[in-house]
């Protein structure tokens, strides 16, 4: 059987999913809050105009229109993204209501596939969007709070922690920075990862772990890469009175602003040094840089 053609919503529905997202606008008002792309804002001006005046049907109106809504997490440094999807067609126009928001996740660098995977299939079927960044905030902050707890308790008998820099005269392969981010919990360290031209990895944990870790990375994750092409170098190592300072392992690339070289692949040094500097590492930054 040929499934019935979709339609646009009637005006009194489609006012109602305007009233959503101004609701959302309004919630969201600051900078990076709420992401509202060119064509949907185009579109939602059409469906504005035609809601006031609605003798004649618009032409071009899309199934649905898509926004994004940043959500930050209680550590105050992360935030995970929520993607809206706004129905504006369905193929029954005997409805009394405006057919359901879509919510999905993107997943941010300090979320595994898994642990993400988990709060998508968790996500309440709800009208109510702020219950849904409620329960997507919640989790969130619930699994960040897990593994920090995982990484004091593993501590206890492996020593002090230090701090560790290791430097990439270049680091790209995506699968290979993934693989240093998201294999640091099990070992209890925590830092960050830097791709690029240079590239910078750094550590905070035991030094049997920090070891541990490093070891484990060029025998089974550069597994598959020549010898000679594993150049890494550890620059400095923090030892006296080290606390740690990130929460997590994450990657920092993309957080850093616009890259230069050829390929967009030279990493902003001034960017990364006010960012160390931020948390007390500058010391850190002209040891491992220069």
């Amino acid at each position: 059987m040929a499934s019935k053609e979709s339609s646009i919503l009637p005006a009194d529905l489609m006012e109602s999913q305007l009233s959503t997202i101004d609701l959302l606008t309004a919630m969201f008002p600051s900078p990076g809050e709420l992401e509202i792309p060119e064509s949907t804002t185009q579109c939602i001006e059409k469906i504005r105009n035609w809601c006031e005046d609605p003798s004649s049907t618009p032409s071009g109106i899309p199934d649905n229109i898509s926004l994004a809504v940043c959500l930050p997490i209680e550590d105050g440094e992360r935030t995970i993204q929520v993607n809206i999807t706004v129905p504006l067609q369905c193929e029954d126009q005997s409805i009394d209501q405006p057919p359901p928001l879509g919510f999905s996740l993107r997943q941010p660098d300090w979320l595994s596939r898994a642990e993400m995977a988990n709060i998508t299939a968790s996500i309440p079927q709800s009208d109510d969007a702020l219950e849904v960044f409620e329960f997507v905030q919640s989790e969130a902050n619930r699994i960040l709070e897990s593994k920090q707890t995982q990484v004091v308790t593993s501590e206890t008998d492996k020593g002090p922690i230090v701090r560790v820099w290791f430097y990439f005269p270049s680091l790209s392969t995506r699968k290979k920075r993934d693989d240093m981010v998201n294999l640091a919990p099990a070992y209890s360290l925590t830092g960050f990862v830097l791709a690029g031209k240079p590239g910078v990895l750094c550590l905070e944990g035991a030094s049997p772990d920090v070891d541990s870790y490093m070891s484990f990375i060029k025998t089974h994750s550069w597994g598959d890469i020549p010898s000679h092409q594993k150049k890494v170098s550890e620059r400095f190592r923090e030892t006296e009175d080290v606390q740690r300072v990130f929460a997590g392992m994450e990657e920092i690339t993309d957080s850093l602003g616009e890259r230069g070289g050829q390929r967009a692949n030279r990493g902003d040094m001034q960017a990364l040094e006010a960012w160390l500097g931020s948390k007390g590492l500058q010391e850190a930054f002209e040891k491992v840089i220069f």
